[in-house]
């Protein structure tokens, strides 16, 4: 079993401002491999992330395909391309001959969005676009609430699970019918997704005997020796039915350490809108297990399940309801940033 950290021939690292796209289909007309910089993690620096350019552009037309996506569409793709899901769908735009922008989502028939980003316009109350009809929704998980908020109004939902090292993995129209991509395998061993694509990267690019000395964290890509990878996440497969619980995080109370994949899975089927699990500093427990919900209807209902059906260091000791969490700049909720934000408990713990 190996990290996937390479050492590779010439790889044309790619930008973060608008000229992406373009750089991206200059080292596909050249037959170069490119580089995608993620954005580090708490505890170590980004990674560029190394892959053939075909190993995108050879799905993008089942791609279009499973979005019904034609030459009459017009994609809007809020956020920066230095986010992969954003630069993927600018590419999937240039690939089938459709105008894509940044701004004016009123002239757009398709949106592609965090799950965070569609629950905020729904939020907002905006009226409808005549021409809007479908919405692309990836960067988390989408619950079957949300994407009901969505299809209630009109709009066509197609929400995909991926990686930004292995790329589109299953579709479907929420989190609880996600379907395997064309092409994909997956397994899972002790509850952890392998899977093995043309459509995966190669590895991260080792950093130069010149480069800046940088803390480094566990890279989270691994490589089996028949082609399987994962990048830690969770789930089970089902037929060709992929359930993903998320990667594991873990919060430690009262000396009880508690991963929170499964249990995220377990209180997200209960809940309608978007819920999330954090560690919030407490003074005897060390961290208290908090809930956080954006829908202030579930509260009660999925605390109550929580209360009847989960026990000891599973059962969050405190529920939060925050209708807009901060998000990064490629619109995902930012947990740290939300975790900071939560100074103190607007709801109360539970007792024991």
């Amino acid at each position: 079993m190996n990290t996937s950290v390479i050492d590779t021939g010439p790889v044309c690292v790619l930008g973060e401002g608008p000229g992406v796209v373009h750089q991206f289909w200059q080292a596909h007309r050249r037959g170069r491999l490119i580089g995608l910089r993620t954005s580090g993690t708490t505890t170590g620096a980004g990674r560029v992330i190394v892959r053939s350019t075909d190993s995108w552009v050879d799905s993008l037309d089942a791609v279009a395909q499973r979005c019904a996506l034609t030459p009459h569409d017009r994609i809007w793709i809020p956020g920066p391309m230095g986010s992969t899901m954003n630069l993927f769908a600018a590419c999937l735009a240039v690939h089938n001959g459709v105008e894509w922008s940044s701004d004016k989502p009123e002239c757009a028939t398709i949106w592609q969005l965090t799950p965070a980003r569609l629950s905020s316009l729904l939020d907002a109350g905006l009226p409808r676009s005549q021409r809007l009809r479908e919405v692309i929704v990836a960067g988390d998980s989408l619950s079957r609430g949300l994407r009901d908020r969505a299809t209630t109004r009109g709009i066509n939902v197609v929400h995909y699970y991926g990686a930004a090292e292995m790329s589109m993995i299953a579709m479907g129209s929420c989190r609880d019918d996600l379907e395997l991509f064309d092409k994909v395998e997956v397994r899972t061993t002790d509850g952890t997704i392998w899977v093995r694509s043309p459509w995966l990267a190669q590895g991260y690019l080792r950093a130069t005997p010149d480069a800046p000395r940088q803390p480094e964290s566990p890279a989270p890509l691994r490589r089996s020796d028949d082609g399987f990878v994962t990048v830690g996440d969770r789930g089970a497969l089902a037929g060709r039915r992929l359930i993903v619980a998320g990667r594991d995080g873990a919060v430690t109370t009262a000396g009880q350490t508690v991963i929170l994949a499964p249990l995220l899975d377990r209180l997200r089927h209960r809940a309608q809108g978007e819920l999330f699990l954090l560690g919030l500093p407490h003074a005897t427990l060390g961290q208290v297990l908090t809930a956080v919900v954006t829908r202030r209807e579930d509260l009660g209902p999925v605390r109550a399940w929580a209360r009847e059906h989960l026990t000891g260091g599973d059962r969050p000791r405190c529920w939060l309801w925050v209708p807009r969490p901060p998000l990064t700049a490629s619109g995902k909720v930012d947990l740290r940033a939300l975790a900071l934000d939560l100074a103190g408990p607007t709801d109360g713990p539970d007792a024991p």
